[in-house]
């Protein structure tokens, strides 16, 4: 089995957020299963100072590159992957998503995703395998999968209008829970969206691991 785990950067604000990024590594690795980490060669967004979380002006960065950070180097750009090498995708959480590989911190509802991004990810699903979605990840569910589609970005009120004005169906879940669309092999956790610790992100992202696998 082959997993690939798409990346938009490196940390929470403007990029994939860290530990969320390593549990799902880990718990893949623990599970035998071979893993690709990928990104789409592209400039980010903005840059953030995560000392302040203020944006730094005129910095720049690019979304591969900083991915690399997080994967240690062993990361492919986005435009040479193959779906069909793949069983199953999963995208962690982090600001970085809703930046980079979407706008919807920029547009909300109003939401579109980066080609690259929706083509690799839809190309996944529509072979009928999983896809696990992290954080505030499944705001790029419905673009993706279309409406109807069942997600969780867990308790947000607004995340979560903002995903049914879109079409889709979002369902109140814990932190420590999954919720899956089965007839899309959709699996989402909220993680960091909740979670106030560590510990507390690791239990549904071991949960939502363990079901893209079984399901792959």
């Amino acid at each position: 089995m082959k997993i690939a785990v798409m990346l938009a950067g490196s940390g929470v604000y403007d990029g994939s957020e860290i530990y969320e990024t390593t549990l799902t590594l880990l718990n893949l690795d623990q599970a035998g299963v071979s893993v690709q980490c990928m990104a789409p060669d592209i400039p980010q967004a903005h840059v953030i100072n995560h000392l302040t979380g203020e944006e730094m002006p005129g910095e720049q960065r690019n979304v591969l590159i900083e991915a690399a950070r997080v994967a240690r180097g062993e990361i492919i750009d986005l435009a040479d992957a193959d779906p069909a090498e793949y069983d199953a995708v999963i995208v962690p959480g982090g600001f970085g998503v809703a930046k980079n590989l979407c706008d919807f911190a920029f547009r909300a509802d109003a939401m579109a995703i980066h080609p690259g991004v929706q083509s690799f990810i839809q190309a996944v699903h529509k072979a009928g395998k999983p896809v696990g979605l992290i954080c505030i990840a499944p705001t790029m569910a419905v673009r993706l999968f279309g409406e109807g589609t069942l997600c969780t970005i867990g308790t947000n009120e607004d995340v979560a209008g903002a995903i049914e004005r879109m079409g889709g169906k979002h369902k109140v879940c814990p932190v420590d829970e999954l919720v899956v669309d089965e007839a899309r092999k959709l699996v989402t956790t909220p993680a960091y969206m909740d979670a106030g610790r560590i510990s507390e992100a690791a239990v549904g992202i071991e949960k939502l691991v363990a079901k893209v696998i079984a399901m792959a």
